[in-house]
């Protein structure tokens, strides 16, 4: 079993500034197939935009999606983890936060993101979230 977040981690996240309206950011999770961007200025980690982001501060409130921004919608970069951190400190801010993904960061620069998927398959690859997060997207 895998021990450090380096092993399991979706290396080379999709990154987006914080003035990307959420059209592009739409999109962007579209083509790219995931579930959640870093909220980057300078290459430096400033927040998360998720799935979730987009429906609870975006659609939720009727907002503009040619208007409103990264910025705008992000969830903060409060929680990350270090590539040499262990999976179960993953686990372990995911449960205390309610979090689903986490950035994954070395000198405050995203180098990845693990999701709760990738937690699922590593811990117990025969469960039915594993079965469902390493299933090809829906297109």
């Amino acid at each position: 079993m895998s021990q450090q977040i380096r092993e399991i981690m979706t290396k080379s996240p999709q990154c987006v500034q914080p003035d990307t309206v959420v059209t592009d950011i739409a999109g962007t999770m579209r083509d790219q197939d995931v579930g959640a961007v870093l909220v980057t200025n300078d290459g430096r980690l400033l927040g998360v935009v998720t799935d979730r982001d987009l429906v609870t501060r975006f659609l939720a409130d009727g907002g503009d999606p040619g208007t409103t921004t990264a910025q705008a919608v992000a969830s903060s970069a409060d929680y990350t983890l270090a590539p040499d951190d262990h999976v179960s400190r993953a686990v372990d801010i995911m449960r205390d936060q309610a979090v689903r993904r986490l950035p994954v960061v070395e000198d405050g620069r995203p180098v990845g993101i693990v999701s709760i998927g990738d937690l699922a398959i590593e811990r117990d690859e025969r469960s039915a979230l594993a079965d469902i997060s390493a299933a090809p997207a829906n297109k």
